[in-house]
């Protein structure tokens, strides 16, 4: 009889299922993002000022969604670079992908939350702390990987180090954005939306890395 030890060795090695499912779990997240924009209520509406104070009250609604999504972006993209550089997987590091994937389906809960309660603090840190724990998923993804030799022969020290140095630098920012609450929960939130506008444009990322910009 075949022992668990046996399994598990061969548990987890597709790396291009992985990727499917990645795929198919940020496509989920990124619509169910866009679900909590409603239109204004036809009975509330009577004039073309009436749809404009209508629009603006709905505004924190979608300054979240478009925070998330980009954040989802960055993310995906963050996570699609690891994939594209490993060659093969195992268990482990597969678990490790779920779990950073948990942490992809949650987005759309602590979205709403901050949109709904922006101004309390709690409501941001949930929200960082969601961001926190995507970051820390990749970061020890990462690092299993490189210790574990399943990373593509052409990826150096310098490539792995140039990765594990740029998740901690935007986790930092980061930090320092959720931070900003300590003062006012909205210029929390503008911090975020510049941090990810900054990993967007993603300078200097390419010449790090060796690949497409994130």
């Amino acid at each position: 009889m075949d022992s668990p030890h046996a399994y598990n060795r061969v548990a987890g090695h597709s790396v291009e299922r992985l990727a499917a499912l990645s795929d198919g779990i940020f496509g989920v997240g990124m619509t169910l993002l866009v679900l909590d924009l409603r239109v204004p209520e036809s009975e509330l509406v009577h004039d073309e000022r009436g749809l404009a104070y209508a629009l603006l009250a709905i505004l924190p609604q979608g300054i979240m969604y478009l925070m998330s999504f980009a954040t989802l972006g960055i993310f995906w993209v963050g996570q699609q670079t690891q994939l594209n550089h490993l060659d093969r997987s195992d268990r482990h590091l597969t678990w490790i992908h779920i779990a950073f994937l948990f942490g992809v389906t949650l987005l759309p809960f602590s979205t709403k939350l901050l949109a709904e309660y922006y101004h309390y603090r709690t409501a941001l840190a949930a929200y960082w702390l969601n961001i926190l724990f995507l970051g820390s998923m990749l970061y020890a993804s990462w690092g299993y990987a490189f210790r574990n030799g399943l990373l593509k022969a052409d990826v150096g020290a310098g490539t792995a180090s140039a990765v594990c140095r740029r998740i901690i630098w935007a986790q930092s920012l980061y930090a320092l954005g959720a931070a900003l609450c300590l003062v006012d929960t909205r210029l929390s939130i503008a911090a975020i939306v510049a941090v990810q506008l900054y990993y967007v444009a993603a300078p200097g990322y390419r010449r790090a890395v060796g690949s497409p910009n994130p």
